[in-house]
């Protein structure tokens, strides 16, 4: 969980055309998340710590168990396990919404930029929202439900670390290419500093890769689900690339 939440920091790179004031929202709401995570992490890890349960039983989605074994008392215990459910609820609805926004802007804007048919780009007239992108995310991420959540973690952390180390690579292509770029967030230390940010996401990739060869999917495992996956990516960029310069031609 800890990967998964370090690779979303970029999602709101995405809406930043929708967000009011950018330049001053942005900071505020990222030292506030900063700040919200780690009393969100550290605070119930001191908790459990304190009552000298064994670590062991920590698994996915045991806090209910801990709120339980934590409060003897059937009737509290079980009423702080009811709440711990309900805040776990409550964060994957808001996660969901982050990565809604995130993901259903790509398939807008590639259908834009002539990768993808043109019925991604729609729009809704009031929100400006791309419904069409909207629902198809959301089917394919009904037929992720087959998967179990470990599998959907280790192959979210792979794609979305390598989708991060392209940006990441982008950073430095631009740094390079593009030194007098209007840059409001710059990031400090020329090359070496825009090389150094991106070394900690690859160890996590490096790791998480080899954390994958032990998950099956299917036949495969999903470090091997994962790589076919982005080996997709070339010859599906280029494809759409050769349609729309065909399409270019015939208008």
């Amino acid at each position: 969980m800890a990967a998964w939440n370090y690779l979303g920091w970029d999602y709101a790179s995405t809406v930043a055309d929708e967000v009011d004031r950018p330049q001053r929202t942005y900071p505020l709401a990222m030292a506030g998340a900063v700040a919200l995570v780690a009393l969100t992490y550290v605070l119930p890890i001191v908790a459990v710590a304190v009552t000298g349960l064994d670590a062991n039983r920590w698994s996915t989605g045991g806090w209910a168990d801990v709120a339980r074994a934590v409060i003897p008392s059937a009737g509290v215990g079980q009423a702080f396990a009811v709440l711990i459910t309900i805040g776990g609820m409550l964060g994957a609805w808001g996660t969901l919404n982050a990565q809604t926004m995130q993901y259903s802007r790509l398939p807008a804007v590639m259908a834009d930029d002539g990768l993808l048919p043109p019925i991604f780009s729609r729009r809704r007239a009031k929100t400006g929202a791309p419904w069409v992108a909207i629902l198809a995310c959301a089917g394919a991420w009904m037929l992720c439900l087959q998967l179990s959540f470990l599998k959907l973690i280790v192959l979210d952390v792979l794609l979305t670390g390598l989708s991060l180390l392209l940006e990441f690579a982008a950073l430095v292509a631009l740094r390079i290419r593009e030194p007098g770029l209007p840059r409001p967030y710059r990031v400090p230390g020329g090359i070496a500093g825009a090389i150094g940010v991106g070394l900690l996401p690859l160890a996590l990739l490096v790791l998480t890769a080899i954390r994958n060869e032990i998950e099956p999917v299917g036949p495969i495992n999903a470090l091997e689900l994962g790589a076919i996956l982005v080996l997709a990516g070339g010859p599906a960029y280029y494809w759409a690339k050769r349609l729309r310069k065909r399409k270019a031609t015939t208008d």
